[in-house]
């Protein structure tokens, strides 16, 4: 019996072992773990990264989500900056699940079960729209020229978005912005002119420089040989008399030697004049001329910056008047396409009430001859017997406002033997009026006798010829 206990024991401690050992789950650095089903403070789920963690039966399961980065390319394409300028911004985002306790949660409610390829069609989506957004917010400068602010407006605009679904922005590339219209060529090309005149300033300032400086030195150079030629002059002329002081017999030769001297002085003070002179002006020419070519330069950066600003002005102007070209005409084929529906279903509508109209007519007539046992005529009598009291109305409409009274009548006395002419007219008057019979007669239906016949009036009497 003891043995059986301690063997039970042993197969429940390692039972106990392996069951554990099964159901406790560890998680890869690039996975993060999603328990899900009863987990603590009633959350939808449990993230982890990193770690193990044990799994429950029955109440608890758990799946991974992959770390992996996505790289999502995104060709966007007349996107419309603030300057209404429509251009193509073709970049790539690489994106990927946040190891944040909070954009984790977002992930695993979100993005849990989901392939990737579906998880980059939702990212994709999403950039899409806040690209357009970050784009229209910026003119076509800050964008082209100032990348790291517009990369970063991008970030800021993007990626809250994607914390949302879990994923965070890991990096953001711009490989080339282009536009149909030309305008950030046009800048470039400004750009471009305007580096070009500022090396041909500098060029021309050194140059200047240059022009001073030689001028200068020039100078500097025959003022020094000046100075030593009159040093040695004064030498020499000390000397000279000192001579003459100690030889007082060559007083003539001294007196001579003094002038020579004075005379090569003076000859050494007018070419140092002309030096000087000459000097001053190649200094004043190449000034001169070094603002000459200043201006040159000044000249053409003005005139290259005026001619930009009016492309561009021009071209922004041309596309402003072609998409309201295309607003109103979008507007006008809309109404005429409205107008037109109104029209045809107007139409389908009237052509459905007459072909209704005619199909019930038809009906009753086909009933109306069914009840005649086949026979057309007689329906056709039934049909002008309705309409007896509508044409005797008529009728009677057509002299009850006559006022026999006011009618004249001149009266020839009846020459002819054949009454008055005023009963004639009376009696034809009546005639005027056709009978009921003649009425269903003109019709095609013959009434029947109960309802009367006109009597026949007897043939008039020939005359006889009167006698000659």
């Amino acid at each position: 019996m003891l043995p059986v206990i301690v063997m039970a024991f042993v197969i429940l401690i390692v039972s106990t072992i392996i069951f554990l050992v099964t159901r406790y789950k560890r998680c890869p650095s690039d996975r993060i773990l999603v328990i899900y089903g009863h987990v603590a403070d009633n959350r939808s789920a449990r993230c982890m990264h990193g770690g193990g963690i044990m799994v429950w039966p029955l109440i608890q399961d758990y799946a991974y989500l992959s770390l992996t980065p996505m790289t999502i390319s995104i060709p966007l394409q007349n996107a419309l900056s603030m300057q209404n300028i429509r251009i193509n911004v073709p970049s790539t985002f690489t994106v990927g699940i946040s190891v944040d306790p909070n954009i984790m949660l977002n992930a695993a409610e979100r993005l849990l079960g989901l392939a990737s390829t579906d998880i980059e069609a939702m990212a994709k989506e999403i950039i899409f729209g806040q690209l357009r957004l970050t784009v229209a917010s910026l003119t076509i400068e800050q964008i082209n020229q100032d990348r790291e602010s517009f990369l970063e407006s991008i970030r800021k605009n993007v990626e809250p978005e994607l914390n949302k679904i879990g994923l965070y922005l890991i990096n953001v590339n711009i490989t080339d912005i282009t536009d149909e219209s030309t305008y950030i060529e046009s800048i470039g090309k400004k750009a471009a002119s305007e580096a070009i005149n500022r090396a041909k300033v500098d060029v021309a300032e050194q140059d200047k420089v240059g022009a001073i400086g030689h001028a200068e030195a020039t100078r500097e150079q025959t003022v020094r040989v000046a100075e030593n030629l009159a040093a040695a002059e004064k030498g020499k002329k000390k000397a000279e008399a000192d001579q003459r002081i100690y030889i007082q017999g060559q007083e003539a030769q001294a007196v001579g030697g003094e002038n020579t001297a004075k005379a090569d002085i003076a000859d050494s003070n007018s070419l140092l004049a002309v030096k000087q002179a000459a000097a001053m002006q190649k200094a004043e020419v190449a000034k001169r001329e070094a603002q000459v070519q200043i201006q040159k330069v000044q000249y053409l950066a003005e005139q290259e910056r005026l001619i930009a600003e009016e492309v561009v002005q021009k071209e922004i102007d041309k596309r402003k008047i072609e998409i309201a070209a295309e607003a109103e005409a979008e507007k006008t084929r809309r109404e005429a396409r409205g107008q037109a529906d109104g029209i045809l279903l107007k139409y389908e509508a009237e052509a459905k009430g007459l072909r209704q109209v005619l199909d019930s007519k038809a009906a009753g007539y086909n009933a109306l001859v069914r009840s005649c046992n086949g026979d057309a005529k007689a329906a056709a009598t039934f049909l002008m017997v309705e309409k007896l009291e509508q044409v005797v109305a008529k009728q009677v409409e057509a002299i009850r406002n006559l006022k026999i009274d006011k009618i004249t009548v001149w009266d020839s006395a009846g020459g002819d033997g054949r009454g008055s002419s005023t009963a004639n007219f009376v009696s034809s008057l009546i005639r005027s009026v056709p009978p009921l019979q003649d009425v269903a007669a003109m019709a095609g239906v013959e009434l029947p006798d109960y309802l009367g016949r006109m009597k026949e009036e007897p043939a008039p009497k020939p005359t006889s010829p009167a006698k000659p």
